[in-house]
C-alpha cells in the first residue's frame, strides 16, 4: 500500500490570499499546501479520500489516471468541491464511480449536486457516481476498511482505518477535535497514524500540536504523521520540535506500508 498526500492544508490554503506572514512568503516548498486529501494505492486497486477544490492539480501533479473509488470524511467544502473534475473517471457511456460516506454526507453531496445523481445526465464525459453508506467495515481489494467517528464541530466526520491482509494498519483522520471511544480503541497500536494537526494554539473544531501529540500516544501509534495544517505552522521550525516518531507531512510526499 502506497500512500500520497495530494494536499496538506487546512480549508484556505497555503499561502493564504492577502497574507503576508513568513510561511505565507515561504521559499520552503513542504510551506505550499493544497487542501488536505490522500490517494492510496494497493496492487488490487486505488482510491482517493476526500476531492476538495485543489483535486484537478492533485491529480495533475501526480498523474492519476484511475480511480476505483472515492471515500469522503465530511461534507465541508475544502474536502468535497473538486467533485466535478471526477468526471474524467467516468467518461464511458456506463462507467460508474463508487463515492463511500455516511449518510448525512452523501445526502449533502446529493444536494449540491443534484445533476450528478438524479439519474438524467448519464453521458458520455459526465460524471456517474455510485453511491454507497458507509454503515460498517467495508472491502476495497484486499484492504479493509473501517470508518472512525470522530468529533469536528457539528458535523457528522469520519476518519478511516485501512487494515492489510497482514495485519498492518494506517489511520487517516484529517479533521478532529476529540476521538469517539469506539475509534480510540480501533487504532490502538495503530502502524501509521495520519492526525489533524491545525497549530500550535488552541482551536475550536481541529487537534493543535499538543493535543496530537496527546492523542498519538494514547492510542499507542508506531509512526505518526501530522497534517491540515494552517500557515501558522513552519515545517522546518515545526518539525524540530517534534518527538521520535512524528512527522509532518507536506504535499507530494508518499508512505509505503
Amino acid at each position: 500500500m502506497r500512500i500520497t498526500f495530494l494536499g496538506t492544508a487546512t480549508s484556505i490554503g497555503v499561502p493564504v490570499i492577502g497574507c503576508d506572514c513568513d510561511v505565507c512568503q515561504s521559499d520552503d516548498p513542504r510551506n505550499k499546501r493544497l487542501r488536505s486529501s490522500i490517494f492510496v494505492e494497493t496492487p488490487e486497486c486505488q482510491w482517493v479520500v476526500d476531492t476538495g477544490p485543489d483535486f484537478r492539480t492533485q491529480c495533475l501533479r501526480e498523474n492519476i489516471r484511475h480511480l476505483d473509488a472515492v471515500l469522503y470524511t465530511h461534507a465541508h467544502m475544502d474536502h468535497v468541491t473538486g467533485f466535478d473534475d471526477l468526471r474524467r473517471f467516468t467518461f464511458g457511456a456506463d462507467a460508474e464511480l463508487p463515492l463511500y460516506g455516511t449518510e448525512e454526507c452523501l445526502g449533502d453531496l446529493k444536494r449540491m449536486f443534484h445533476y450528478a445523481f438524479n439519474g438524467e445526465n448519464r453521458y458520455i464525459g459526465y460524471i456517474k457516481p455510485k453511491a454507497m453508506v458507509i454503515d460498517g467495515p467495508f472491502q476495497l481489494g484486499t484492504t479493509e476498511i473501517t470508518p472512525l467517528p470522530v468529533n469536528h464541530g457539528r458535523v457528522e466526520t469520519i476518519g478511516y482505518l485501512f487494515t492489510k491482509p497482514d495485519g498492518r494498519r494506517l489511520a487517516y483522520i484529517s479533521d478532529c477535535k476529540t476521538l469517539s471511544p469506539e475509534a480510540e480503541r480501533l487504532m490502538q497500536g495503530v502502524d501509521v497514524l495520519v492526525l489533524d494537526a491545525l497549530r500550535f494554539r488552541e482551536h475550536p473544531t481541529h487537534l493543535n500540536f499538543s493535543e496530537a501529540l496527546q492523542l498519538r500516544k494514547d492510542v499507542g501509534a508506531r509512526q505518526t504523521w501530522f497534517t491540515h495544517f494552517s500557515c501558522d505552522v513552519d515545517h522546518e521550525k515545526a518539525e524540530a520540535t517534534l518527538p521520535k516518531g512524528v512527522g509532518l507531512a507536506y504535499d507530494g510526499l508518499k508512505l509505503d506500508l
